[in-house]
């Protein structure tokens, strides 16, 4: 089994290691504490980051009503539109999300720079890989 530090577990959910204290210390997650180390078994760290994923994105977007669940609230950062297609770039936290569609529906969609949309990425391919472990000093 996996386990991780508060400061992984932190980096993992994009908050603060301050937050990830407060949710143990609340006891909306288990920890232990292993050589002195506050540690976060990986499953359960795995349903918490769900929870906050299934709430977050209910109250943020209507993903109650769309079969599409990989939503994710950005920023327009870049639209390059011809006459017939439009690349339009997102800033949607750390991640660049890229998508291309019609000139006619970006306009529609009033899209440009500065613009909050949301991406739903639904799709038959999507690949997963996994980092090179780090080694703990």
């Amino acid at each position: 089994m996996t386990d991780y530090r508060v400061a992984e577990a932190a980096e993992l959910l994009g908050v603060s290691t301050d937050t990830v204290r407060r949710w143990i210390d609340g006891g909306r997650v288990a920890a232990a504490t292993v050589e002195g180390r506050t540690t976060i078994a990986g499953t359960d760290l795995a349903a918490l980051a769900a929870s906050l994923v299934d709430e977050a994105e209910k109250e943020r977007t209507r993903a109650g009503q769309v079969s599409a669940r990989n939503r994710m609230t950005g920023i327009v950062t870049r639209v390059v539109a011809d006459t017939v297609m439009a690349q339009v770039e997102m800033v949607c936290g750390p991640y660049r999300v890229v998508s291309l569609m019609s000139a006619e529906a970006a306009t529609e969609l009033g899209l440009e720079p500065g613009v909050r949309a949301i991406a739903s990425v639904k799709s038959t391919n999507v690949v997963v890989e996994r980092p090179v472990p780090r080694k703990h000093a």
